[in-house]
């Protein structure tokens, strides 16, 4: 496709030349002539096309790339049309969790920074803990995969040209587990995770996180995190000041942050899931809508920081609702981080998000919420993807020019000429864990693709909570169903790679700890042979296959810091099949009497269970998984 721009391109040419591979069109004197004008209104997007020569009318720099995508997808037949979209938020984009093992690398990171520019999305929160340089810290992100000055600059610069605004999303207070755990360092710990707040050092410190993460930065916009800090004050702090409450401690801490980032002309926002919590009855619950925030305590906190309410997983818009207002009393801004649910799984529990989301958004629209983030978080080391998640995406982009919800056929057709890969494709992701035995839609975030892979063959930990729902037989079709979907020749097939894989195992490993168990019991010695020298065999090397598609695409997508966690994982898996196989042959030829795992009863593994209507089960952590031993012991967690 030939294209010929008329108008002001000043500051549009290097995100048009950016996108001409993306989306296959060159510039040339004899291209259809496309017009570029102001719109009328800011958040205006306008495009038509009529005998040969096209207009695109945009309000901000972003609108334009997403009308140019929209030129390309329509315009190539040649046909007339013409469309306008209003935008319904100001602010609209993804968060990437850059501190769990996965960090993306610059190709990478631009990669997603193309999509985005094609969905009209204007803003890219990069979480990062410890992942960023601090000068004079060399512990922090040690070996970690963190970014250098020049790297975020280098992003901050790709992102601009599309008319995207990236910012830091750092901790100061709390989950700064992975700094905090090295010795030479530990004068900044008051618990395993958070910072001794009131220390001199520690403010210091804060001052030249926030200096550096933020410095690389155009925005000025800066989150300052201070999320999940239940351990305030119970360590170090507690031995040195006494008990303090942690809402005394919360506010204290907060005003020191905001006297830094007012000094440096930042505009801070945080979570504001610790303030809910502290005002709740038992000081735990955020999402309690019967409880209010007191007007005393609403009084104390500071009016100039944005606060996020975040929540991933209601369905039902009273819900929203009434936690907007329990917010409202705070009198700060407030902003929106839904998700597309990429956490503790290999796949994307789409079921669960895409209803969260169209649920969420159409509220916050009615609420007049005008900033909101799809986080993409990667907990427990992240197996799964952002490229995974970008049908997620899509609909966050197309809610955000759309004054209801978005309609799903459109939805489709975007999602695969952004991406090139179609909606259908992208939610076989979902599959991994919406199995049998599960609620409708995973709504109770379920993830067996995970706990099935890692649990061990002779403990069989979730053994209890899978019995006869034939999971085998979902993965078999699943693994099936993966291959005839995928197109060889497009640009995100290779995301199938994986899933495919791991299909391979679990059509395998699923159901193999029941029949052990059922053929121990019932002394098959025959059965506990061929388990032993045929199937673990066969579940090993489909281990190994899927572990070689993993490793191949992580060190496509993300820095080499990271994956030796999950290479650990899979060796741990391929070695426990090892010594199964021994011990089943050392039983069945009579070298030992009896196998000690097989001779336990086999118990439901927690509350989230199908008996419960509560799906399958839910793990958060591998070694959980993996094991009910101790992996690890710490004496003193302060």
């Amino acid at each position: 496709m030939k294209l010929h721009f008329e108008g002001d391109l000043t500051t549009l040419l290097p995100g048009i030349r950016a996108l001409s591979e993306e989306l296959k069109f060159t510039e040339a004197e004899d291209g259809i002539i496309v017009r570029v004008e102001p719109s009328d209104g800011e958040l205006e997007v306008g495009l038509e096309q009529e005998q040969g020569q096209a207009y695109i009318r945009y309000g901000q720099r972003h609108h334009f790339f997403r009308g140019l995508g929209l030129l390309v997808q329509y315009g190539s037949s040649g046909e007339s049309f013409n469309i306008r979209e209003q935008q319904q938020f100001d602010t609209i984009g993804p968060m990437f969790d850059l501190s769990r093992n996965a960090v993306l690398t610059l190709d990478s990171f631009k990669f997603m920074l193309r999509k985005m520019a094609l969905m009209g999305l204007n803003t890219v929160m990069l979480y990062l803990e410890d992942t960023y340089e601090i000068s004079g810290e060399p512990y922090f992100g040690y070996m970690r995969g963190r970014y250098s000055q020049a790297e975020l600059q280098a992003i901050d610069d790709y992102a601009d040209q599309f008319g995207i605004e990236a910012f830091p999303s750092i901790q100061t207070l709390a989950h700064l587990e992975e700094f905090l755990k090295w010795e030479p360092v530990g004068f900044y710990k008051d618990t395993k995770g958070a910072l001794l707040v009131g220390d001199d050092k520690v403010e210091h410190l804060v001052g030249k996180m926030i200096e550096t993460a933020s410095a690389p930065f155009r925005s000025r916009k800066i989150h300052v995190g201070m999320d999940e800090a239940e351990e305030l004050g119970r360590g170090k702090y507690l031995d040195r000041n006494g008990y303090q409450s942690r809402f005394d401690i919360m506010t204290g801490h907060l005003e020191k942050v905001l006297e830094i980032t007012r000094r440096r002309g930042l505009k801070p926002m945080m979570w504001s899931d610790m303030f809910m919590k502290l005002a709740s009855a038992d000081g735990t619950d955020q999402y309690n809508t019967n409880e209010q925030i007191p007007e005393e305590m609403a009084k104390r906190i500071p009016k100039d920081i944005d606060m996020v309410y975040w929540d991933y997983s209601h369905t039902d818009a009273d819900d929203y609702e009434k936690l907007i207002a329990k917010h409202r009393p705070l009198g700060c801004n407030l902003v929106f981080a839904g998700a597309v649910w990429v956490f503790n799984t290999f796949g994307v529990n789409y079921g669960l998000s895409l209803n969260a989301t169209d649920t969420a958004l159409t509220v916050c629209k009615k609420e007049g919420i005008r900033e909101v983030y799809a986080t993409m978080w990667g907990d427990d080391g992240m197996e799964s993807n952002p490229f995974a998640a970008l049908l997620g995406l899509q609909l966050y982009a197309e809610h955000a020019y759309t004054e209801g919800k978005p309609n799903w056929e459109q939805l489709a057709e975007r999602v695969k000429f952004c991406t090139g890969t179609s909606a259908d494709a992208f939610l076989k992701f979902k599959d991994l864990d919406e199995t049998p035995g599960q609620e409708p839609n995973n709504r109770k975030q379920s993830n067996p693709s995970k706990f099935l892979l890692y649990q061990d063959v002779l403990l069989g930990m979730f053994d209890k909570q899978i019995e006869g729902l034939e999971l085998n037989a979902h993965y078999q079709q699943l693994e099936q169903t993966i291959k005839n979907t995928r197109v060889p020749d497009t640009e995100l097939d290779y995301l199938f790679e994986v899933p495919e894989k791991l299909c391979g195992v679990l059509k395998l490993k699923s159901e193999i700890g029941i029949e052990l168990k059922l053929a121990y019991d019932a002394k098959d010695l025959e059965s506990l042979r061929r388990i032993a020298t045929v199937v673990l065999p066969q579940i090993s090397d489909a281990v190994k296959a899927l572990r070689a598609a993993h490793r191949t695409q992580w060190l496509g997508m993300f820095k080499a810091f990271g994956w030796e966690v999950i290479d650990i994982r899979y060796g741990g898996v391929i070695n426990r099949l090892d010594t199964a196989s021994m011990r089943l042959l050392d039983y069945v030829e009579g070298r030992i009497e009896s196998i000690e795992e097989l001779e336990q009863e086999r118990l439901i593994y927690s509350s989230s269970n199908r008996f419960n209507n509560r799906g399958i089960g839910w793990c958060s952590f591998y070694y959980r998984m993996a094991s009910p031993n101790v992996f690890f012991h710490v004496m003193n967690p302060f």
